[in-house]
């Protein structure tokens, strides 16, 4: 299935700053997530979280460009909507809901690694035909991915992953995967500033919705000081700067080089949840997690490779 190639191929530079940030900051936002649900419940706390940062965002592109510049379709809208939902409902959401259940914050950084494999099968499902080093990594990385839940049932309580939180983590890694391949498929606003504010307003909205159904009740004057820091920092650099950086991405550099974030967001989470948290790093975290990051590096670097042929040339 072909896509239409990217329209303005930004400059290195700026890619590879925006890659930058996403590597480092997102790293450290499942330690931040893990911090806010200890305390806050999880989809409220991420509602307001996306809600803020999205209207914040706008204040300022406001504030520079006027209110002209928020002007978009009711087709951009929709397709702003369905990322909303895929993206920060569906993928972070779920994320903040398994890490609520228990899910340590390096291994669901690491099962969230998972998304570009999953990218791959969706790519395989819509029609085209990945290569077959692409296949052998997606078998792999799931290998990696079943050793990590399973075998890491088997140690004491302390160091058990959690079934259930860990079958979340995955359900959103998919949906944060279907996101970002089908973006490149929806009507959005060309502006990728305006995309995210539309995409972070109605996705903080549908996680407040969902958090009242669900029940949750938030108490921020229970909170401590922790938590209120590392909801802060989830809305200034995981949304507002980070998730700011990965839209722009999407929309200006092929997927196989976005999703590189993929293997390096994992080793700052582990090492992050290790130093601070205490979370212990046992052995099936370290194969399952090795494995995985090799598989998803084979997976990208094929891909690349297949992106830089004429005749294969495509956004992957």
């Amino acid at each position: 299935m072909t896509v239409a190639p990217i329209r303005n191929p930004a400059p290195a530079g700026l890619v590879a700053a925006a890659l930058l940030v996403v590597y480092v900051v997102w790293g450290s936002t499942y330690l931040g997530i893990r911090v806010v649900v200890d305390e806050a419940p999880p989809l409220t706390a991420m509602g307001s979280r996306y809600l803020l940062a999205g209207v914040l965002v706008g204040l300022v592109l406001v504030g520079r460009s006027g209110w002209r510049r928020l002007r978009i379709t009711r087709r951009q809208l929709v397709g702003c909507s369905i990322l909303g939902l895929l993206l920060p409902v569906l993928g972070n959401g779920l994320v903040s809901v398994g890490e609520a259940q228990g899910a340590p914050s390096g291994v669901t950084a690491l099962l969230v690694a998972v998304a570009p494999l999953m990218i791959t099968i969706f790519r395989f499902a819509s029609g085209d035909r990945p290569h077959r080093l692409s296949v052998l990594g997606v078998v792999l990385g799931l290998g990696g991915l079943g050793y990590l839940v399973l075998a890491g049932r088997t140690g004491s309580a302390d160091e058990q992953v959690p079934l259930a939180a860990a079958l979340i983590v995955f359900l959103a890694s998919t949906c944060w995967a279907f996101g970002s391949w089908v973006q490149p498929r929806l009507t959005l606003p060309d502006d990728a500033f305006v995309m995210t504010v539309y995409e972070m307003v109605s996705g903080g909205l549908v996680l407040l919705v969902a958090g009242f159904l669900r029940g949750e009740r938030a108490s921020p004057g229970e909170y401590s000081m922790h938590a209120w820091l590392a909801w802060g920092y989830l809305v200034v650099f995981g949304a507002m700067i980070a998730f700011s950086a990965y839209v722009w991405l999407l929309g200006n550099a092929p997927i196989s080089l976005v999703a590189t974030y993929a293997y390096v967001n994992p080793v700052v989470a582990v090492l992050l949840g290790a130093l601070i948290l205490d979370e212990p790093v046992t052995g099936p975290v370290v194969v399952g997690g090795v494995v995985i990051v090799i598989a998803v590096a084979l997976v990208i670097s094929v891909e690349r490779s297949r992106r830089a042929s004429p005749r294969t040339a495509r956004n992957v």
